[in-house]
């Protein structure tokens, strides 16, 4: 195996972790989201010093500003827009609509030096779009009572698609610094939680269990395996795998009953999933002009 694919591997270890977050959320859905946010962070950014301090590499918390605004910026950014997404809307729609950022990830790479605009992003595009409209359509309800969800959840799309392009440009920045990243990101949530929130802590010890394990997996390991992964991996690959994720946690918050299998759900899934297969893995030949 090529060191390429190794990290590629890795980045989708960490898909496979985040598509256990929306059900993770859901059972730990006490507390508010900067809280969330803080708790979990912490619980991810002090493992990840503990393996710094025992191997002797706290020193890759020395970085620049820029690495420290992307690192910091982009997750606390994300994760705000995320936690307060799944809690204005369904889990299920606001996992799927989040879950267009591998998609944006594909589309904004071809605008990198050296990158083309080709058709295929632009039929992978629609596609997607496509299933964001038999996402918000499928259950019949009032579009104006889950509006603030799917914006929110739009937003963190965005934020971590801008979050994984700029962490490629910082491939000089080890994956370990990511530690230091989630305790910044941990600090920045819990004074927004003091100024903005009612403090909420969970109520039974299933709940802490579940905030236990978001801390160390989706919102802990998975962070330092994406990181290596974007950096050293094939990044348009992962965006396409990354569409394994909203299927596999949409099968879980089914399977635990926060969400029905309906036919507007599987057929937005397969749209969206269709779309980021194309505008990764489509034909190189046809291109349209560089906007």
């Amino acid at each position: 195996m090529t060191r390429s694919s190794f990290a590629t591997a890795l980045g989708f270890g960490a898909i496979l972790l985040w598509s256990t977050l929306p059900l993770l959320t859901a059972i730990s859905a006490t507390m508010p989201p900067f809280q969330m946010t803080a708790v979990t962070f912490a619980i991810g950014g002090l493992s990840g010093l503990l393996v710094l301090v025992l191997r002797g590499e706290t020193h890759v918390l020395k970085q620049g500003w820029r690495a420290w605004a992307v690192g910091a910026g982009g997750l606390f950014l994300y994760h705000v827009f995320y936690f307060a997404a799944l809690r204005s809307a369904p889990p299920a729609e606001a996992s799927l609509v989040n879950h267009l950022w591998p998609l944006l990830i594909v589309l904004f790479s071809a605008f990198l030096p050296g990158e083309h605009l080709a058709l295929r992003h632009v039929v992978g595009a629609g596609l997607a779009f496509a299933g964001l409209l038999a996402l918000l359509s499928g259950k019949g309800e009032a579009l104006t009572a889950l509006q603030t969800g799917h914006v929110l959840a739009f937003g963190a799309a965005l934020t971590w698609a801008a979050y994984s392009l700029l962490s490629r440009r910082l491939v000089h920045v080890p994956s370990g610094a990511v530690a230091g990243f989630c305790l910044a990101t941990s600090i920045l949530a819990a004074l927004a939680h003091g100024v903005s929130e009612e403090t909420r802590w969970p109520a039974t010890t299933f709940e802490w269990g579940a905030i236990l394990v978001l801390g160390l997996g989706p919102v802990g390991g998975a962070f330092f395996l994406w990181d290596h992964g974007v950096k050293h991996g094939d990044i348009r690959l992962l965006g396409t795998l990354a569409y394994a994720a909203p299927v596999l946690a949409t099968i879980w918050l089914v399977l635990a009953g926060f969400a029905e299998a309906h036919l507007a759900l599987g057929l937005a899934c397969a749209l969206i999933v269709g779309g980021a297969f194309v505008a990764a893995r489509g034909p190189k030949k046809v291109a349209l002009p560089t906007l």
